[in-house]
């Protein structure tokens, strides 16, 4: 190899080498550290006063409950001191048993214009459902589960009568619940739960309560009172659930397709009366010595003898041999 390719090679790798150096320390430094994602802020508090605010969605009609509504900071400059229930300046308790006459959504301030007190003009009115009517029924201890019955709970109508038919022998003795699901509006004159000074429900004697139903289911209650005794049963809280099963096994409604469509029908359907598919009870039921049926006549005027223990009534057969007469059971 000539002096000149020598050169000429030496250079060449003189250059490569710098530009390696170079290409380092453009691409090859120190990794930048990577920035830590920023914290989040969190939402400042507002430093204006604690505010009454609905606790969940209070459509109209609502009677309002300790767990209804709470206190809630506000910003002092969204604050209207003449219509917001301010802590300090009002209290919960007081508001206990007023009923919510316009929509407040969940999170809402509640407003003095929000609520109807009871004594105060439309209170009833207001406490009513869209399309609801107002029905009383007289109630006595024992037909009103003891005065554990209080306005908000919600009950079944329960007739007993006897139904005499067309015969002879005692009338046949029923129980059938006509109405399930109605809300309880008022006991007497009063709208709320009496609390002693503990904060302890006071139970108490009442002889009316005032039912809130549908035109038509007022119509029954109406009849009803006529016919015999009506007498309310307390539902559970829980039977919401089940209700809403039952509505589904029955065609009612269709299956909810997810919780959340779940919870609409549980709540449609708890704030709905029913007057479908009663169910009865007959003295037979109870008693073996108590009728099934009716008392009956055939068509000849013949009574129908009624057995021991109920059952289907027998007919008489009289029998003539010569001057003698001999009755009996066919």
């Amino acid at each position: 190899m000539d002096a000149r390719k020598l050169l000429l090679l030496i250079v060449a790798l003189l250059m490569a080498g710098v530009s390696a150096f170079f290409a380092r320390g453009m691409f090859g430094g120190e990794p930048e550290a990577v920035a830590a994602p920023a914290a989040v802020a969190a939402a400042p508090v507002p430093s204006g006063p604690e505010v009454l605010v609905a606790s969940r969605a209070l459509p109209v009609g609502t009677i309002i409950g300790p767990e209804s509504v709470r206190y809630q900071r506000w910003p002092a400059d969204l604050v209207d001191a003449k219509n917001y229930y301010v802590k300090g300046e009002s209290d919960i308790a007081s508001l206990t048993g007023t009923v919510v006459r316009v929509p407040v959504t969940a999170g809402q301030p509640v407003t003095q214009g929000s609520l109807v007190k009871p004594g105060d003009r439309g209170f009833l009115a207001a406490a009513l459902g869209p399309g609801m009517r107002a029905v009383t029924v007289a109630v006595s201890a024992q037909s009103s589960v003891a005065g554990f019955v209080f306005p908000g709970d919600r009950v079944d109508l329960l007739l007993a009568q006897e139904v005499p038919g067309g015969g002879d022998g005692p009338p046949l003795k029923a129980a059938e619940t006509i109405i399930r699901n109605i809300r309880v509006l008022a006991t007497d004159q009063k709208t709320d739960k009496t609390v002693d000074e503990a904060g302890k429900t006071v139970v108490a004697q009442y002889s009316n309560v005032t039912l809130e139903a549908t035109p038509k289911i007022a119509e029954k209650i109406a009849v009803a009172q006529t016919m015999g005794q009506l007498s309310l049963s307390l539902r559970s809280i829980a039977d919401d659930k089940a209700q809403l099963e039952d509505a589904i096994a029955n065609g009612q409604v269709s299956a909810p397709a997810d919780a959340r469509a779940e919870r609409q029908l549980m709540l449609q359907l708890s704030s709905t009366p029913i007057d479908t598919n009663p169910t009865y009870t007959v003295g037979a039921d109870v008693s073996r010595f108590q009728r099934s049926s009716v008392p009956a006549k055939v068509a000849g005027g013949t009574p129908l003898a009624t057995p021991m223990g109920g059952g289907a009534p027998k007919p008489i057969v009289t029998i003539r041999r010569g001057s003698a007469t001999a009755a009996g059971e066919n």
